[in-house]
């Protein structure tokens, strides 16, 4: 499993500075005050002002930083050092007070002794974790008794699809497979025309009931779960960009689940 996480986290750590110098994160009006959160967390998390909050693979901070701005008291948390060193470059341009620790979620412990109000984590993070019932635990953990823990995600039901298929659907992967998952691009997903060597990904498949049971065998009480018909990115080449910045399937041809949420408390 080492070996895997190893790779990965090499990957993350070269695409990172592509990733932030990209027009999708848009760092230089996230600077000059652009909130990086979408409408959906910011409505289901609620008023953080003066709550604590620990973001679990918090990436570069952008959205750990958004939370900041909001009144929280921020942890940011990322396996990848080149990553926080930009999520605590970012800080200071800011002048925020975020703590951010570089860590594997799975060797937190050790280095993150508290509880949180909050706990949060978001977008395309789930695949990268080998074990889901460890990730719950380490949630449950964190998270203040009375606490409040969100996530929002990519649906696993989509992760099925082929998302290399021009104009429909067609299945690629089991839903059940536990993996890992073997992927090879020498391009990352914000840049089609800069190259980068650590062309290998490991990635592991959830289901919706792994997920949902990890968390409630791990003590915490489920508030609410929502599935919905867009995402966050150009997931297939058939879906498109709406004005409120979210990509919908064309014309409703097809009304799948392309994203979730789950609202919990301890």
């Amino acid at each position: 499993m080492k070996e895997f996480m190893d790779k990965n986290l090499a990957r993350w750590n070269e695409t990172t500075e592509i990733h932030a110098n990209s027009e999708e994160y848009d760092i230089e009006s996230f600077l000059k005050g652009r909130n990086s959160l979408y409408s959906l967390e910011l409505e289901e998390v609620g008023d953080v002002k003066n709550k604590s909050l620990l973001h679990l693979q918090c990436q570069f901070g952008m959205d750990t930083l958004s939370w900041a701005r909001l009144g929280a008291t921020v942890t940011g948390v990322d396996f990848s050092d080149v990553a926080i060193k930009r999520a605590q470059s970012l800080n200071e341009k800011l002048g925020l007070s975020a703590r951010f620790i570089c860590s594997n979620i799975y060797g937190l412990d050790g280095k993150l002794d508290e509880q949180f109000d909050i706990v949060f984590t978001s977008y395309g993070i789930l695949t990268w974790l080998p074990d889901i019932e460890k990730w719950a635990e380490i949630v449950a953990k964190y998270l203040k008794p009375g606490g409040l823990f969100f996530i929002v995600e990519f649906h696993p039901f989509a992760m099925v699809f082929d998302d290399e298929s021009k104009t429909k659907l067609r299945y690629r992967y089991s839903y059940f497979d536990k993996g890992p998952l073997h992927f090879a691009s020498e391009y990352t997903y914000t840049d089609q025309e800069k190259l980068i060597e650590n062309v290998d990904a490991y990635e592991w498949q959830h289901t919706f009931s792994d997920i949902l049971t990890a968390l409630i065998d791990n003590g915490l009480t489920i508030l609410n779960v929502k599935e919905y018909p867009f995402t966050t990115f150009q997931q297939f080449p058939f879906v498109e960009k709406c004005e409120d910045g979210l990509w919908r399937i064309k014309d409703n041809k097809y009304e799948i689940p392309l994203m979730f949420s789950i609202k919990a408390k301890k």
